[in-house]
Protein backbone atom coordinates (compact mmCIF):
# COMPACT_ATOMS: atom_id res chain seq x y z
CA UNK A 1 0.00 0.00 0.00
CA UNK A 2 1.69 3.59 -0.88
CA UNK A 3 1.95 6.07 2.02
CA UNK A 4 -0.85 8.99 1.85
CA UNK A 5 -0.40 11.99 -0.27
CA UNK A 6 0.54 15.33 0.77
CA UNK A 7 -2.69 16.44 -0.54
CA UNK A 8 -5.02 13.93 1.74
CA UNK A 9 -3.48 14.63 4.99
CA UNK A 10 -3.68 18.28 4.31
CA UNK A 11 -7.55 17.68 3.25
CA UNK A 12 -7.73 15.93 6.45
CA UNK A 13 -5.98 18.43 8.60
CA UNK A 14 -8.61 21.41 7.64
CA UNK A 15 -11.26 20.27 9.33
CA UNK A 16 -9.31 19.85 12.54
CA UNK A 17 -7.41 23.06 12.16
CA UNK A 18 -11.21 24.64 11.92
CA UNK A 19 -12.84 22.96 14.82
CA UNK A 20 -9.79 23.86 16.89
CA UNK A 21 -10.25 27.82 15.82
CA UNK A 22 -13.72 27.72 16.82
CA UNK A 23 -13.41 26.20 20.25
CA UNK A 24 -10.81 29.00 20.65
CA UNK A 25 -13.15 31.70 19.33
CA UNK A 26 -16.41 30.20 21.64
CA UNK A 27 -13.67 30.77 24.48
CA UNK A 28 -12.41 33.70 24.15
CA UNK A 29 -16.15 34.70 23.52
CA UNK A 30 -17.37 33.30 26.47
CA UNK A 31 -14.41 34.98 28.75
CA UNK A 32 -15.35 38.16 27.52
CA UNK A 33 -18.99 37.92 28.74
CA UNK A 34 -17.73 36.63 32.27
CA UNK A 35 -15.22 39.63 32.47
CA UNK A 36 -18.45 42.29 30.93
CA UNK A 37 -20.45 40.54 33.44
CA UNK A 38 -17.94 40.97 36.90
CA UNK A 39 -16.77 44.80 35.36
CA UNK A 40 -20.82 45.37 35.16
CA UNK A 41 -21.39 44.52 38.56
CA UNK A 42 -18.02 46.22 40.35
CA UNK A 43 -19.10 49.53 38.44
CA UNK A 44 -22.53 49.14 39.45
CA UNK A 45 -21.34 48.37 43.21
CA UNK A 46 -19.25 51.37 43.22
CA UNK A 47 -21.86 53.78 42.10
CA UNK A 48 -24.20 52.21 44.52
CA UNK A 49 -21.90 52.64 46.74
CA UNK A 50 -21.95 56.94 46.15
CA UNK A 51 -25.91 56.63 47.08
CA UNK A 52 -25.50 54.18 50.02
CA UNK A 53 -22.63 56.90 51.98
CA UNK A 54 -25.31 59.50 50.69
CA UNK A 55 -28.19 57.83 52.27
CA UNK A 56 -26.38 56.72 55.45
CA UNK A 57 -24.82 60.47 55.64
CA UNK A 58 -28.57 61.78 55.98
CA UNK A 59 -30.23 59.31 57.89
CA UNK A 60 -27.35 59.72 60.88
CA UNK A 61 -27.52 63.31 60.54
CA UNK A 62 -31.52 63.17 60.65
CA UNK A 63 -30.98 60.72 63.91
CA UNK A 64 -28.91 62.97 65.57
CA UNK A 65 -30.61 65.95 64.74
CA UNK A 66 -33.89 64.48 66.03
CA UNK A 67 -33.96 65.81 69.81
CA UNK A 68 -33.26 68.99 68.91
CA UNK A 69 -36.32 69.51 66.05
CA UNK A 70 -38.51 67.52 68.46
CA UNK A 71 -37.78 70.30 71.50
CA UNK A 72 -37.08 73.00 69.38
CA UNK A 73 -39.78 72.11 66.05
CA UNK A 74 -39.51 74.23 63.33
CA UNK A 75 -38.70 77.67 65.09
CA UNK A 76 -35.37 76.13 65.78
CA UNK A 77 -34.54 77.36 61.96
CA UNK A 78 -36.06 80.80 62.32
CA UNK A 79 -34.67 81.83 65.87
CA UNK A 80 -31.59 83.52 66.90
CA UNK A 81 -31.19 82.50 70.33
CA UNK A 82 -27.89 80.29 70.90
CA UNK A 83 -27.15 79.84 74.42
CA UNK A 84 -25.95 76.60 75.50
CA UNK A 85 -26.04 77.57 79.26
CA UNK A 86 -29.82 78.04 79.19
CA UNK A 87 -30.07 75.18 76.15
CA UNK A 88 -31.72 77.43 74.17
CA UNK A 89 -30.71 77.27 70.21
CA UNK A 90 -31.16 78.60 67.10
CA UNK A 91 -29.86 78.31 63.48
CA UNK A 92 -30.40 81.56 62.59
CA UNK A 93 -27.71 83.12 63.11
CA UNK A 94 -24.99 80.90 61.63
CA UNK A 95 -27.79 80.03 58.29
CA UNK A 96 -27.30 83.80 57.87
CA UNK A 97 -23.36 83.74 58.41
CA UNK A 98 -23.13 80.55 56.04
CA UNK A 99 -25.36 82.10 52.99
CA UNK A 100 -23.98 85.85 53.71
CA UNK A 101 -20.37 84.82 53.19
CA UNK A 102 -21.15 82.43 50.70
CA UNK A 103 -22.43 85.30 48.22
CA UNK A 104 -19.67 87.84 49.30
CA UNK A 105 -17.51 84.51 47.85
CA UNK A 106 -19.16 83.79 45.10
CA UNK A 107 -19.99 87.61 44.24
CA UNK A 108 -16.18 88.37 44.43
CA UNK A 109 -14.96 85.03 43.05
CA UNK A 110 -16.70 84.77 40.11
CA UNK A 111 -15.38 88.32 37.74
CA UNK A 112 -11.84 87.50 38.88
CA UNK A 113 -11.97 83.52 37.59
CA UNK A 114 -13.84 84.83 34.62
CA UNK A 115 -10.92 86.64 33.66
CA UNK A 116 -8.07 84.43 35.05
CA UNK A 117 -9.52 81.22 32.68
CA UNK A 118 -9.99 84.14 29.35
CA UNK A 119 -6.45 85.28 29.98
CA UNK A 120 -4.72 82.13 30.05
CA UNK A 121 -7.22 80.81 26.87
CA UNK A 122 -7.49 83.41 24.66
CA UNK A 123 -5.31 86.33 25.09
CA UNK A 124 -1.94 84.95 27.44
CA UNK A 125 1.39 84.36 25.48
CA UNK A 126 2.18 80.88 24.88
CA UNK A 127 5.49 80.87 26.90
CA UNK A 128 3.37 82.22 30.11
CA UNK A 129 0.45 80.36 29.57
CA UNK A 130 1.77 77.22 31.17
CA UNK A 131 3.22 78.66 34.87
CA UNK A 132 0.58 81.31 35.22
CA UNK A 133 -2.03 78.07 34.92
CA UNK A 134 -0.04 75.74 37.22
CA UNK A 135 0.33 78.63 39.65
CA UNK A 136 -3.09 79.22 39.79
CA UNK A 137 -4.01 75.42 40.65
CA UNK A 138 -1.21 75.29 42.73
CA UNK A 139 -3.31 77.94 45.09
CA UNK A 140 -5.96 74.94 45.07
CA UNK A 141 -3.80 73.06 47.04
CA UNK A 142 -2.98 75.52 49.67
CA UNK A 143 -4.79 73.90 52.97
CA UNK A 144 -7.76 76.57 54.42
CA UNK A 145 -5.73 76.65 57.47
CA UNK A 146 -2.76 78.29 55.65
CA UNK A 147 -5.84 80.79 54.27
CA UNK A 148 -7.15 81.41 57.80
CA UNK A 149 -3.73 81.98 59.61
CA UNK A 150 -3.13 84.48 56.84
CA UNK A 151 -6.68 86.11 56.76
CA UNK A 152 -6.05 86.39 60.71
CA UNK A 153 -2.71 87.90 60.92
CA UNK A 154 -2.11 89.39 57.72
CA UNK A 155 -5.13 90.28 55.83
CA UNK A 156 -7.22 91.29 59.19
CA UNK A 157 -5.03 94.18 59.81
CA UNK A 158 -4.60 95.84 57.09
CA UNK A 159 -8.73 95.54 56.28
CA UNK A 160 -9.54 97.47 59.64
CA UNK A 161 -6.39 99.99 59.00
CA UNK A 162 -7.36 100.73 55.16
CA UNK A 163 -10.40 99.04 53.57
CA UNK A 164 -12.98 98.92 56.57
CA UNK A 165 -12.86 102.77 57.02
CA UNK A 166 -13.37 103.43 53.71
CA UNK A 167 -16.36 101.31 53.14
CA UNK A 168 -17.79 102.94 56.11
CA UNK A 169 -17.74 106.07 55.28
CA UNK A 170 -18.82 105.77 52.31
CA UNK A 171 -21.38 103.17 51.50
CA UNK A 172 -22.05 102.99 55.16
CA UNK A 173 -24.08 106.27 54.25
CA UNK A 174 -26.38 105.29 51.21
CA UNK A 175 -29.40 104.41 51.65
CA UNK A 176 -30.36 101.20 51.66
CA UNK A 177 -27.57 98.96 51.58
CA UNK A 178 -26.03 101.63 54.58
CA UNK A 179 -26.59 99.65 57.16
CA UNK A 180 -24.94 96.26 55.53
CA UNK A 181 -21.66 98.77 56.18
CA UNK A 182 -21.93 100.30 59.32
CA UNK A 183 -20.43 99.02 62.86
CA UNK A 184 -17.29 98.28 64.32
CA UNK A 185 -14.16 98.62 62.66
CA UNK A 186 -12.44 95.27 64.07
CA UNK A 187 -10.99 93.76 60.92
CA UNK A 188 -12.46 90.15 61.49
CA UNK A 189 -16.16 89.65 60.79
CA UNK A 190 -18.34 88.92 57.81
CA UNK A 191 -16.79 91.04 55.43
CA UNK A 192 -13.25 89.41 55.88
CA UNK A 193 -14.54 85.86 55.81
CA UNK A 194 -16.08 86.47 52.57
CA UNK A 195 -13.27 87.76 51.32
CA UNK A 196 -11.00 85.10 52.35
CA UNK A 197 -13.29 82.74 50.74
CA UNK A 198 -13.62 84.52 47.54
CA UNK A 199 -9.47 84.09 47.52
CA UNK A 200 -9.96 80.25 48.31
CA UNK A 201 -12.27 79.61 45.66
CA UNK A 202 -11.05 81.02 42.82
CA UNK A 203 -8.46 78.65 41.97
CA UNK A 204 -11.33 76.31 41.64
CA UNK A 205 -13.35 78.15 39.62
CA UNK A 206 -10.95 79.17 37.59
CA UNK A 207 -9.50 76.04 36.98
CA UNK A 208 -12.54 74.71 35.49
CA UNK A 209 -13.51 77.48 33.52
CA UNK A 210 -10.21 77.15 31.80
CA UNK A 211 -10.45 73.55 30.77
CA UNK A 212 -13.99 74.19 29.80
CA UNK A 213 -12.69 77.26 27.11
CA UNK A 214 -9.76 74.38 26.02
CA UNK A 215 -12.15 72.42 24.44
CA UNK A 216 -14.04 74.85 22.36
CA UNK A 217 -13.22 73.69 18.72
CA UNK A 218 -10.88 76.19 16.87
CA UNK A 219 -12.75 76.73 14.12
CA UNK A 220 -15.61 77.70 15.85
CA UNK A 221 -13.60 80.84 17.19
CA UNK A 222 -11.49 81.10 13.95
CA UNK A 223 -15.06 81.19 11.72
CA UNK A 224 -16.14 83.91 14.10
CA UNK A 225 -13.18 86.13 13.30
CA UNK A 226 -13.25 85.09 9.78
CA UNK A 227 -16.83 87.15 10.27
CA UNK A 228 -15.15 89.77 11.81
CA UNK A 229 -16.23 89.33 15.18
CA UNK A 230 -14.04 90.70 17.70
CA UNK A 231 -12.55 88.69 20.55
CA UNK A 232 -15.01 89.82 23.38
CA UNK A 233 -18.10 88.70 20.81
CA UNK A 234 -16.51 85.36 19.97
CA UNK A 235 -15.89 84.56 23.79
CA UNK A 236 -20.03 86.22 24.47
CA UNK A 237 -21.06 84.63 21.06
CA UNK A 238 -19.07 81.07 20.78
CA UNK A 239 -17.28 80.14 23.87
CA UNK A 240 -19.75 80.82 26.21
CA UNK A 241 -23.07 79.13 24.72
CA UNK A 242 -20.68 76.40 24.25
CA UNK A 243 -19.30 75.76 27.15
CA UNK A 244 -22.51 77.13 29.70
CA UNK A 245 -22.62 73.77 31.51
CA UNK A 246 -19.06 73.59 32.42
CA UNK A 247 -18.95 77.02 33.53
CA UNK A 248 -21.86 76.59 35.85
CA UNK A 249 -20.51 73.10 37.43
CA UNK A 250 -17.15 75.11 38.41
CA UNK A 251 -19.43 77.90 40.32
CA UNK A 252 -21.28 75.35 42.05
CA UNK A 253 -17.94 73.83 43.00
CA UNK A 254 -16.79 76.79 43.91
CA UNK A 255 -20.33 77.68 45.88
CA UNK A 256 -19.85 74.07 47.49
CA UNK A 257 -16.18 74.81 48.63
CA UNK A 258 -17.77 78.25 50.42
CA UNK A 259 -20.98 77.21 51.81
CA UNK A 260 -18.81 74.20 53.64
CA UNK A 261 -15.41 75.94 54.69
CA UNK A 262 -14.50 75.43 58.08
CA UNK A 263 -10.86 76.41 59.76
CA UNK A 264 -10.44 79.60 57.37
CA UNK A 265 -13.95 80.93 58.03
CA UNK A 266 -13.26 80.51 61.82
CA UNK A 267 -10.15 81.92 62.09
CA UNK A 268 -11.86 85.28 60.25
CA UNK A 269 -15.07 85.48 61.26
CA UNK A 270 -15.17 86.28 64.69
CA UNK A 271 -17.28 83.75 66.12
CA UNK A 272 -20.16 85.62 67.95
CA UNK A 273 -23.37 84.52 68.22
CA UNK A 274 -25.09 88.05 67.45
CA UNK A 275 -27.87 88.53 64.37
CA UNK A 276 -26.40 91.73 62.80
CA UNK A 277 -27.11 93.55 59.08
CA UNK A 278 -23.13 94.39 59.23
CA UNK A 279 -21.49 92.83 57.24
CA UNK A 280 -18.19 94.81 59.16
CA UNK A 281 -19.28 93.17 62.32
CA UNK A 282 -18.25 89.47 63.87
CA UNK A 283 -20.75 86.82 62.94
CA UNK A 284 -20.94 82.72 62.68
CA UNK A 285 -21.07 80.27 60.29
CA UNK A 286 -22.57 76.54 60.34
CA UNK A 287 -19.26 75.14 59.77
CA UNK A 288 -17.57 77.71 61.99
CA UNK A 289 -19.87 76.57 65.05
CA UNK A 290 -19.47 72.95 64.75
CA UNK A 291 -15.53 73.34 64.63
CA UNK A 292 -15.70 75.25 67.79
CA UNK A 293 -18.63 73.63 69.77
CA UNK A 294 -18.52 70.36 69.08
CA UNK A 295 -16.18 68.77 71.84
CA UNK A 296 -17.75 70.50 74.88
CA UNK A 297 -21.48 69.74 73.72
CA UNK A 298 -24.31 68.10 76.31
CA UNK A 299 -26.66 66.30 74.85
CA UNK A 300 -29.56 68.77 73.35
CA UNK A 301 -26.42 70.87 72.26
CA UNK A 302 -24.68 68.32 70.36
CA UNK A 303 -28.35 67.78 68.69
CA UNK A 304 -29.13 70.77 67.59
CA UNK A 305 -25.33 71.11 66.03
CA UNK A 306 -25.85 67.55 64.32
CA UNK A 307 -29.17 70.04 63.21
CA UNK A 308 -27.33 72.79 61.59
CA UNK A 309 -25.11 70.15 60.14
CA UNK A 310 -28.42 68.72 58.23
CA UNK A 311 -29.56 72.47 57.51
CA UNK A 312 -26.10 72.64 56.07
CA UNK A 313 -26.65 69.83 53.57
CA UNK A 314 -30.22 70.73 52.92
CA UNK A 315 -28.62 74.07 52.16
CA UNK A 316 -25.83 72.70 49.61
CA UNK A 317 -28.69 69.81 47.86
CA UNK A 318 -31.26 73.11 46.97
CA UNK A 319 -28.36 75.13 45.49
CA UNK A 320 -26.82 71.99 43.40
CA UNK A 321 -30.77 70.98 42.45
CA UNK A 322 -31.35 74.47 41.47
CA UNK A 323 -28.47 75.30 39.14
CA UNK A 324 -29.24 71.89 37.75
CA UNK A 325 -32.74 72.65 36.78
CA UNK A 326 -31.56 76.32 35.71
CA UNK A 327 -29.61 74.20 33.27
CA UNK A 328 -32.17 72.05 32.03
CA UNK A 329 -34.74 75.05 31.38
CA UNK A 330 -32.18 76.86 29.88
CA UNK A 331 -31.73 74.00 27.66
CA UNK A 332 -35.29 73.17 27.08
CA UNK A 333 -35.63 77.10 25.58
CA UNK A 334 -32.94 76.36 23.10
CA UNK A 335 -34.88 73.29 22.10
CA UNK A 336 -37.73 75.34 21.60
CA UNK A 337 -35.58 78.23 19.69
Amino acid sequence: MSAPSTVAIARRAEPDTADASQAALRTTMRNQRIQDFFFHKITWLFAASVLLVLVGIIVSLAIGAAPAFEKFGPGFITSSDWDPTNEQFGALIAIWGTLSTSIIALALAFPVSFGIALFLTEICPAWLRRPLGTAVELLAGVPSIIYGMWGLFVFAPLFADHVEPVLKSTLGKLPFIGPLFQGPIMGVGVLTAGVILAVMIIPFISSVMRDVFEIVPAVLKESAYGLGCTKWEVVRKVVLPYTRNGVVGGVMLGLGRALGETMAVTFVIGNANELSWSLLGPGASISSTLANEFGEAAPLHMASLFALALILFTITFIVLSAAKLMLVAMSRKEGVK
